[in-house]
């Protein structure tokens, strides 16, 4: 009978021992799932990011070139390096992802250099040698492409973050996802105009 008790006892603490030991396989199933996500995340915002980092090392020569022309409007360059500069001094981590104020921050001085760069590229309207100076015309088909890049980055982007919001709000992962650490990333919001490349023909 005694036998019989311990058997009984074992079999409960195997069974016990099993339940546990799949909780926590479950876990670390979800846990690596939601990690791949967001180094999917991060992934593409380092896509992101090159393509603005490529933007910004193709203003000074852009600059540059403007600048010879004697009569063009210094406070329109000045506008343009202002906005570059302010872009160069904020610090982008990925801890950007997790918070709304400094992504909204990063956003919004990226929108501050694209309209800046618009001027730009529209009062070049008013000097005829310019828009046929060589440099300047490889320059503007640069801009454009990057432009181009930067809308597909920051498209391609979002969508990689709706699929990781999506996975920690469902559940069960996101019973866990608090938990285990992971927070909703932020989104590219459009601002108006946002959905067309800046135009740099001319």
């Amino acid at each position: 009978m005694k036998n019989k008790g311990m058997m009984m006892g074992c079999a409960i603490g195997g069974v016990i021992l099993f339940i546990i030991a799949m909780v926590v396989f479950w876990v670390i199933s979800i846990n690596n799932n939601l990690v791949t996500l967001e180094q999917g995340v991060i992934q593409q915002w380092a896509q992101v990011e090159n393509q603005y980092q490529r933007r910004s090392d193709l203003i000074p020569n852009l600059v540059n070139t403007v600048k010879g022309y004697a009569n063009f409007e210094k406070d329109v360059l000045i506008k343009v390096t202002e906005a570059r500069s302010k872009v160069s001094q904020f610090n982008i981590t990925p801890e950007v992802l997790n918070d709304p104020q400094a992504f909204a921050k990063f956003q919004s001085l990226q929108g501050e250099l694209s309209g800046a760069l618009s001027r730009l590229l529209v009062t070049v309207e008013n000097y005829p040698q310019l828009k046929a100076n060589e440099n300047f015309l490889q320059l503007q088909a640069q801009l454009e492409g990057t432009e181009n890049r930067i809308s597909v980055e920051r498209k391609k982007f979002n969508e990689t973050v709706q699929q990781y919001n999506t996975t920690i709000k469902k559940f069960p992962a996101s019973f866990f996802a608090g938990m285990l650490g992971f927070k909703e990333k932020q989104y590219f919001n459009a601002v108006a105009g946002a959905e067309n490349a800046p135009k740099v023909e001319f």
